[in-house]
């Protein structure tokens, strides 16, 4: 078995050594985990970190087997980020929920595009944090669990949407909604249009819908708890007063 492909490194563990066992989230195959030999190089220690873009090439015998793999950097990879610890933060988070959430060698572009999309605006302080809530409800909907915020639930109406269903994940009118509201999850105008602006608490609100979710429908089944690294994103915001 043989493949080439553009990639993102999720995760890196060391394995004897000099080598590593790598996690990447490849464009066209999927979550893969290779071998690769002389990871604990000075030369290549800087392009295995989470968020790093490569070129994978791999070989395996036989395809149900581990493969090892070659990685080529491409690009300054996230060396721009490395005076921003906020934004690796969200970086780290972004690339454990993928390695957590995601089946291995199953096809998921939508995925890689949308890490692909995060790893773009990181640099953009007041714009990142709403692209990565983003990218969470991007991951919902490649798993199949993704959020429905096109018209109420309980009327069909397209107008005033500013819940969501903590059941079903559906959108419900101001108007529906209002005998139920504490019960509710708050909506954020920017899940419902890039052109719905950005006030205090909207990413506390939309994480708090993509984390309910992920919960619910992900990591809840598998009885396992959010990504650290997802945790400490929360944490690090609120400190930096980003919520």
């Amino acid at each position: 078995m043989e493949w080439e492909d553009d990639a993102f490194v999720l995760s890196a563990r060391t394995h004897g050594e000099t080598g590593a066992i790598v996690e990447l989230l490849t464009q066209d195959r999927g979550k893969f985990a290779a071998h690769v030999s002389g990871a604990a190089s000075r030369r290549m220690k800087p392009f295995l970190q989470p968020g790093s873009r490569v070129i994978a090439r791999y070989r395996a015998r036989m395809s149900d087997q581990l493969g090892a793999a070659t990685l080529e950097p491409m690009g300054e990879g996230i060396s721009g980020l490395f005076d921003d610890p906020l934004a690796l933060s969200g970086l780290s988070a972004a690339a454990a929920l993928a390695a957590a959430a995601l089946p291995e060698r199953e096809a998921h572009p939508g995925a890689f595009n949308a890490l692909e999309a995060l790893i773009g605006v990181l640099q953009i302080t007041d714009i990142w944090p709403a692209v990565y809530v983003r990218y969470e409800a991007g991951l919902l909907q490649e798993l199949g669990f993704g959020l429905d915020l096109s018209r109420c639930a309980a009327t069909g109406t397209f107008d005033d949407l500013v819940y969501v269903s903590p059941r079903t994940g559906r959108a419900v009118s101001r108007e529906a909604g209002a005998p139920y509201k504490d019960k509710l999850l708050p909506l954020p105008p920017f899940l419902l249009s890039a052109q719905g602006g950005l006030a205090s608490g909207d990413v506390k609100a939309g994480l708090d819908i993509t984390g309910h979710f992920l919960e619910q429908f992900v990591f809840g089944p598998l009885n396992r708890p959010l990504p650290p690294a997802r945790v400490w994103l929360l944490d690090r915001l609120g400190e930096a007063g980003r919520l």
